[in-house]
């Protein structure tokens, strides 16, 4: 969305705040033994105490307030009593909200316990990417180069990008303009960030795969190739110099 006017911001920030702060609390009480629903009831219970709606399940009908992606599952998966935390599981958590008709989106992969199938390389490398794209954005910047920029990023590292999955605009719904900020160049794309607008930037970073496929619960998506995927992602206010990033109460640079 465009923030035109004070009140906007401010409810831009609070709802940012309040995506944030329950993506750290979620992955700070996610524990070994636990089941992926507990956790998501948790997190669903934080955005009520602040009046919030989960915007998947408001949007889409998505069995759950969180989408929770455990190993192999790339985005979107289903919180379930079935599925209990390990050590060493890579975990997805992707908050997103809305407060007062505003609407905020963030997400991060994090190793529960130890890391004792080495996930933590492709952890480090998609925060830090997240970190450069977020800084290279200001009103002006073609959304193409910053596709670039991760997928560049991503090769140095030795990894790939899902190239399915997308960053976009958020603010007065949780899809907006422009719709696909992709992790990759595609160079008929002209469209620029704009000044004053609100966007959610993701990074996809993955070891094998380079498209997400969804798996027949209708929901979840993995690899088409394997192996395993991860993502963060901010709210971020696009401004003439570095961007305000909405959603810093996450931490997930931390």
């Amino acid at each position: 969305m465009s923030i035109t006017k004070e009140a906007e911001l401010i409810g831009m920030e609070r709802i940012s705040e309040i995506v944030g702060l329950t993506l750290k609390l979620m992955r700070e009480y996610a524990k070994v033994g636990m089941s992926t629903k507990e956790l998501d009831e948790y997190g669903g219970e934080i955005l009520k105490s602040y009046g919030a709606k989960s915007a998947p399940f408001e949007t889409y009908g998505f069995p759950g307030y969180t989408c929770i992606s455990v190993n192999e599952e790339a985005a979107h998966g289903i919180p379930s009593e079935e599925k209990i935390l390990k050590e060493g599981d890579l975990i997805n958590i992707d908050v997103s909200a809305e407060l007062d008709g505003f609407w905020s989106d963030n997400g991060g992969s994090f190793i529960l316990g130890k890391d004792i199938y080495n996930h933590q390389p492709l952890v480090d490398a998609s925060k830090q990417i997240l970190y450069k794209a977020i800084h290279n954005i200001k009103g002006g910047v073609k959304i193409a180069d910053i596709g670039d920029l991760i997928e560049v990023e991503a090769k140095k590292y030795g990894f790939k990008v899902i190239k399915n999955l997308a960053g976009h605009g958020v603010g007065r719904s949780l899809h907006e303009q422009p719709e696909n900020i992709l992790n990759y160049r595609v160079k008929t794309n002209k469209e620029r960030f704009k000044k004053n607008t609100t966007v959610a930037i993701e990074t996809f970073i993955s070891t094998e795969s380079t498209l997400a496929v969804e798996l027949s619960d209708g929901w979840t998506l993995v690899g088409n190739k394997g192996g395993y995927v991860t993502q963060h992602e901010h709210t971020i206010l696009v401004t003439d110099n570095q961007p305000v990033i909405l959603t810093k109460s996450n931490d997930i640079w931390n």
